[in-house]
């Protein structure tokens, strides 16, 4: 077995490979760029080299200078992770002419499925079903137009190199395909380096169902049940399964041949990922393969007790598969969630940010958490803002389910957006929990997923001053003299009773508390209610008695700043001084980045006419597009930056004058 590898990746992959080499007593070589100096899979590593500056494109992706690395390390092998240089034919060549093991398929087994249109005439070969669609050579906008025709609408255009969502559009009517072609071209070309698109009918009510496939040198293979990935937001996956609900036993054999079937028409050996299309007659149909570990892994290790990443290393060392096919079984159900920094209620916009406060569900034999980070670290423009993947098991798929939900509720985060109140609502929600799963079921059910707060405005109010007297009262300095009254937070004063106010900011509205102090219990008015409060602060736990309803919530107090967790979702307060003034708003007309990026198109001149909605502005951030629109028609006055321009958060990109501004 290896006694060295290098691991070509970072964040939460490079740490779960790290965790499994070293059990098996193997060292480890980690990789960092200027953005990753002090990051946790840097840590956990028995050496690290840094390889360069913090953009994948100057770090992660050079090739050369990791091959460089890995022979100055005195490496074996190396391991690819997912993402970068993972699928990467040229760097899987590299390695083999180095003499360095590359721990995957074979460049050409890569090569075969790194286009997504030559995969499809490979897997039509082998007698693998295929979706309808167009997966030719030629690019000219004609031809694909006629491929659009031919196919059917809707329809979905995928770049060919392309993964994780990227370059893809969904089209409905032929009057939409030349737009949504160009913007997936362009996407393409930034993401892959190449624009070229393949065409596939749009199923409308597919589920997306993966089968992992595991190949040996000698050319042996089998399949590891399968996962159902159907929960997923612009193409990206973001609640997986295994294994697959409601699938017949008849059907997982067969998806599973074709799988194996599909690897070994192209010599493959290592670990891999056969996606299909399951449509609602029972039918499949190849969508893609992954040469390489998948994300949601994990969710096949637990029900199937093994370690994928121990099976890599054994395949790429040389050893014969540690299972045969009859030796395969399953136990239980497990599912794995993504906590991304990103914003649901903005379209899920990716966000930046420190993790000032990170507290995590304990892990056990029902509870996983993979991660790269900890508290205090930053989660940048730079990489793809996945937080971590918690995984959860049990014997059936309600009882996981239950896990699920609850682990969310122990996962707390404070100092950037996350998507964990989304998840819980998810997870939650009735119709996943009866499985009717598609591709759409996030679009089918927004209103279930994106419920009012669980804590209602005055309630979350009381908590928050019950959190913030208890802290005070915590820290508080012992008076000089004791038994003095003037001393106390109870609102003793001379010869009348005094009732201390508070001001809480939530959102753009300040909301003023007074509160009394009696016998260690707290009566607060607030909005003309009066709630009568007992309460005690243990570390950040916050255990209260409010009107005689017991509750329990967690938070987290920074630079006035109150972030309350109750079951799953957060509320958020600042306490409000006058000092700090209002909350400075962008004019009516100005349109401000939302987040840092880069500019890709500005789609309008000063003293252009626009109208409500219209696209002004393209930015990319976190490796996806997002589109800046016209809040209201009017004209445009001044643009503040150009195509290719880095801009930050909050930078007012472009000024309209609105009509009702003309009007005035």
């Amino acid at each position: 077995m290896f006694s060295k590898i290098l691991i070509a990746n970072r964040g939460e992959i490079a740490c779960r490979i790290i965790q499994t080499a070293h059990r098996m007593g193997i060292r480890c070589v980690a990789v960092y760029s200027d953005a990753d100096a002090n990051a946790r899979h840097v840590a956990m590593a028995d050496e690290a080299f840094h390889i360069g500056p913090a953009p994948s494109s100057e770090s992660y992706l050079k090739a050369d200078r990791i091959i460089e690395v890995a022979k100055k390390s005195g490496a074996q092998a190396i391991h690819p992770g997912y993402g970068f240089l993972s699928e990467n034919t040229r760097f899987a060549e590299a390695c083999e002419t180095n003499n360095i093991v590359f721990i995957g398929p074979p460049s050409s087994a890569i090569a075969a499925m790194g286009s997504k249109s030559a995969a499809k005439a490979i897997m039509e070969k082998a007698g693998v079903p295929l979706v309808p669609g167009y997966h030719g050579d030629d690019q000219s906008p004609d031809t694909l137009r006629k491929g659009a025709e031919q196919c059917g609408f809707p329809l979905l255009l995928k770049a060919v190199a392309g993964g994780g969502g990227k370059g893809m559009r969904v089209v409905e009517r032929m009057e939409d395909f030349d737009d949504a072609l160009a913007a997936a071209k362009r996407e393409s070309k930034n993401a892959f380096g190449n624009p070229d698109m393949l065409i596939e009918r749009y199923l409308t009510q597919p589920r997306h169902v993966e089968i992992q496939v595991f190949c040996d040198r000698d050319g042996h293979g089998v399949y590891l049940a399968e996962r159902d990935c159907s929960v997923q937001r612009r193409h990206q996956k973001v609640l997986e399964e295994a294994p697959a609900p409601g699938l017949s036993e008849e059907t997982r054999k067969a998806m599973g041949e074709a799988a194996v079937k599909a690897a070994q028409a192209i010599n493959y050996v290592g670990a891999g990922t056969v996606e299909f299309l399951y449509d609602v007659d029972g039918s499949f149909f190849f969508m893609e393969m992954n040469t390489r570990l998948q994300v949601e892994h994990p969710v096949t290790e637990m029900v199937t007790g093994q370690d994928l990443v121990e099976w890599q290393l054994k395949v790429a060392w040389g050893d014969p598969l540690p299972l045969e096919q009859a030796q395969v079984k399953t136990r239980g159900h497990a599912l794995e969630a993504r906590i991304y920094a990103e914003d649901p209620d903005q379209d899920f916009l990716p966000a930046t940010g420190t993790l000032r406060y990170l507290s995590t569900p304990d892990e056990n034999v029902h509870v996983r958490v993979d991660t790269g980070v900890t508290e205090g670290d930053e989660i940048s423009i730079h990489y793809d803002p996945m937080i971590a993947k918690l995984i959860v098991w049990d014997e059936t798929r309600d009882q996981a389910i239950n896990r699920m939900v609850q682990a969310l509720e122990h996962y707390r985060i404070a100092g950037v957006k996350t998507n964990i109140r989304f998840l819980h609502a998810l997870a939650d929600a009735q119709p996943f929990r009866e499985a009717e799963l598609t591709t759409g079921f996030i679009e089918d059910h927004r209103e279930l997923l994106f419920p009012k707060s669980r804590l209602d405005l005055h309630k979350g109010l009381v908590l928050a001053a019950g959190f913030l007297l208890e802290q005070r009262k915590s820290r508080e300095v012992v008076s000089t003299d004791p038994w003095s009254p003037f001393g106390r937070q109870n609102g003793w004063r001379m010869n009348s009773e005094y009732a201390q106010p508070m001001h809480l900011l939530v959102g753009e509205e300040v909301h003023e508390l007074k509160i009394l102090e009696r016998d260690d219990r707290y009566q607060v008015m607030v909005g003309g209610s009066i709630y009568h409060l007992n309460c005690k602060l243990d570390d950040d736990s916050l255990q209260a008695v409010i009107n005689g309803h017991r509750i329990s919530v967690h938070g987290n107090l920074h630079n006035h700043q109150l972030v309350l967790f109750y079951e799953g979702d957060t509320f958020q307060c600042n306490v409000f001084r006058e000092t700090f003034g209002a909350e400075e708003l962008a004019g009516e007309g100005s349109l401000e980045a939302p987040m840092n990026g880069a500019i890709v198109a500005v789609q309008a001149k000063v003293g252009d006419q626009v109208t409500a909605g219209q696209t002004l502005v393209i930015m990319e951030a976190m490796k996806m597009e997002h589109a800046i629109k016209a809040p209201a028609d009017g004209v445009v006055t001044d643009i503040f930056y150009a195509e290719g321009d880095q801009v930050s958060e909050g930078a007012e990109l472009i000024a309209i004058e609105t009509s009702d501004e003309e009007a005035a």
